[in-house]
């Protein structure tokens, strides 16, 4: 695959049969799950900080967040290639997935997609009533996204919404009930995935011309630069409105705690913008991939702040 990590285990250790479904996915580009995880846990452990409880089920909520985010990431992945298999197969970047290349048929593709949804509504069953309903609701934003390209310049909404929905769900795993410091929390996510999924998107924009699908790369062109400067201000800004609403009356230093995390993930995207260059692909790939440690940074800080 033309964007895979070089030397993945898939292509290394997968017994051969396997490796186009694991392709399907993305398990060879596992950045897509980092990104699809980490606002779960971020929901968490802001919860866990506005609460101050945590028990061995918030250890299961953390787990089978990572699982369940392997799981949908693949049903979505491939989910929306069997809907994008005419676009793909015109674009270089992606000829050659599994479906326009001819690994897979539309029919295997929708039975490993029927597989991996099952498994992870399974693991959805064990959360709390609430976030069940939530996680049912999140196949809504999930099966529109891969249409939003053919009707909207703002595909990378759609594509927040989807993402992020585990902010929302994993803090009410925790507490039972969605509350608004998670909305915000969940709104933060969104302009993030604003800023990195136009990133990913210049690396198509010629071929997406070509072939008339929309998005926010082709949309700000050479502007790109300033629109991520504003989705980097609303993603601190909203962050800290968030982390302030959860925050305990009274403790300092968990607020403090918290507060750098959106203050180091800003800086992180700083570091990106002043190495972004919009028409050379392996830069723009490589600063995508980088926001997987953007996003860890608030982890890191929620989770010492829980301890404090």
């Amino acid at each position: 695959m033309a964007d895979a990590v070089k030397g993945n285990w898939v292509d290394k250790y997968a017994p051969r049969w396997t490796r186009p479904y694991l392709r399907l996915s993305r398990a060879d580009r596992p950045i897509g799950t980092w990104l699809l995880l980490l606002p779960c846990w971020w929901g968490l452990f802001l919860a866990m900080v506005m609460d101050g409880q945590a028990s061995l089920y918030d250890a299961w909520i953390f787990v089978g967040c990572g699982i369940g985010a392997v799981l949908m990431r693949g049903a979505g992945c491939t989910w929306n290639d069997i809907t994008d298999r005419d676009f793909d197969g015109s674009v270089a970047r992606t000829a050659s997935r599994p479906i326009p290349s001819g690994q897979v048929t539309v029919k295997q593709a929708l039975i490993w997609l029927v597989l991996q949804a099952l498994v992870s509504f399974a693991i959805l069953l064990t959360f709390k009533p609430m976030a069940i309903v939530l996680g049912i609701v999140a196949l809504v934003p999930v099966a529109i996204y891969p249409f939003a390209k053919r009707f909207t310049w703002w595909p990378q909404v759609f594509l927040g919404i989807a993402f992020n929905w585990g902010a929302l769900l994993a803090w009410t795993a925790h507490t039972g009930s969605l509350q608004w410091p998670a909305v915000v929390l969940y709104v933060a996510g969104m302009s993030w995935t604003l800023f990195y999924d136009t990133i990913y998107a210049h690396q198509d924009k010629e071929d997406d011309a070509l072939i008339g699908v929309k998005s926010t790369a082709r949309l700000f062109g050479d502007a790109t630069p300033k629109w991520l400067r504003w989705f980097l201000v609303i993603t601190v800004t909203l962050m800290g409105v968030a982390i302030i609403l959860a925050a305990p009356s009274g403790e300092i230093l968990q607020l403090v705690l918290c507060l750098i995390g959106p203050w180091a993930m800003g800086w992180h995207m700083v570091w990106q913008l002043n190495r972004l260059e919009l028409n050379d692909t392996n830069r723009l790939l490589m600063l995508f991939r980088s926001n997987r440690d953007a996003g860890l940074l608030p982890v890191l800080f929620f989770a010492v702040a829980c301890l404090a």
